[in-house]
């Protein structure tokens, strides 16, 4: 070959070199281009969420005004409903599910609270969703939904002390969350006209269940075994996410919540049961020992499902106590709860306009803060 020939090929190989390094200074732009793109946009997102924060503060008491009007008109609305067209129940869960949940995921990002959606009762209201939409007939699936509808998400509105406050949205969606499912399958159980009518066959005087019950067997199987294993994928799933893929965002910024983190502090300042026995094995076992009870607590409610699912009586009852619980939680935090929050509010304003007022009076002083000396000998003083 000759030395011409040579040099085109060399030419060529450091033309395509050229080609390639462009093409990736290309990405490389590109890239940081839509990198700058999403930083300014939760900029912007950031700014304006900021800004409609700040005027509902503003606006506080004539929002939970408005909030409690539509709270104590819905609620009304909602109890004709259930004694009209129960029937039609499901649906309103329905609606109702699909336009908060999304719209409470907005809400807990901004405020970091984000992981609180990853909770068993999102991961069992998803399930209740796909029954009713999907599979209203399967008498499995059915009564998969009834224990974890009547079993740890209804429990957990007496255990974690949730409140019916019409004033806050908040905890009206909190609360609905854990109480409508059981409302829910307590119509599709007993006062559904098709259901209803599947018990009640004409011409037959033996009573005929729905669903069918073959033997007791039967029943644990579908009421506790099955629900329990779907219980157990939750738990491993959320263990995998929060303590696993998750955990160095989570260490990075303690101000991002979980429901352990949530629950945690608020034992530890009660230093109630739950804080003393989840450091029985002490405190780097605390996660270990929160998950383990949650077990417990999950498999003494399922088993509670059974007799709860055979009598009409005792689902009335326990319908009646949930309601109440809520409502008696409401009241005690209404009257115990919410004075101190007020004042506290009230406290800090007072401060903030205090500092504004000194700033205003004193810009010199503001701008130029005594240097560390003075500031020390003031506090050997």
């Amino acid at each position: 070959m000759s030395s011409g020939d040579e040099q085109v090929e060399d030419a060529g190989a450091n033309g395509g070199g050229d080609s390639l390094h462009r093409v990736k200074l290309r990405f490389r732009d590109r890239s940081k281009k839509v990198a700058q793109t999403k930083e300014m946009t939760k900029q912007m997102i950031s700014k304006q969420a900021e800004r409609i924060a700040q005027r509902a503060e503003e606006h506080e008491r004539f929002i939970n005004k408005v909030t409690h009007l539509i709270g104590v008109l819905g609620f009304g609305g909602f109890c004709y409903l259930l004694g009209a067209r129960p029937q039609d129940v499901p649906y309103v869960y329905c609606v109702f599910y699909v336009i908060f949940v999304p719209l409470r995921w907005i809400y807990y990002r901004f405020k970091k609270w984000h992981y609180y959606l990853l909770d068993f009762c999102y991961y069992a209201n998803n399930i209740f969703l796909i029954d009713l939409l999907l599979y209203p007939k399967n008498e499995k699936l059915f009564m998969v939904c009834f224990s974890f509808a009547e079993g740890p998400l209804a429990w957990a509105l007496i255990v974690w002390r949730c409140s019916l406050v019409f004033s806050s949205l908040d905890k009206i969606v909190s609360v609905l969350i854990h109480l409508l499912p059981g409302i829910v399958f307590f119509t599709i159980r007993w006062w559904n006209p098709t259901t209803f009518a599947a018990m009640h066959p004409e011409g037959t005087a033996q009573r005929v269940s729905w669903p069918y019950v073959e033997d007791k067997s039967y029943l644990w199987t579908w009421l506790f075994v099955i629900p329990l294993v779907a219980y157990t994928l939750w738990q491993v799933l959320y263990f995998l996410i929060v303590n696993v893929l998750r955990r160095q965002r989570l260490l990075r910024d303690p101000e991002v919540m979980t429901s352990y983190r949530e629950l945690s502090k608020k034992a530890q300042k009660a230093n109630n049961i739950w804080w003393r026995l989840s450091g029985l094995l002490g405190d780097n076992n605390r996660l270990f020992m929160y998950t383990l009870l949650q077990g417990i607590f999950t498999v003494a409610t399922m088993a509670l499902t059974v007799p709860i699912f055979l009598s009409y009586r005792l689902h009335v009852v326990f319908q009646i106590l949930k309601v109440s619980a809520t409502i008696w939680n409401g009241g005690s935090f209404l009257l115990e709860v919410m004075p101190r929050q007020v004042i506290l509010k009230e406290k800090k304003k007072t401060e903030t306009r205090q500092v504004q007022n000194q700033q205003e009076q004193d810009p010199v002083a503001a701008d130029n803060p005594p240097n560390a000396d003075n500031s020390t000998e003031t506090h050997q003083s």
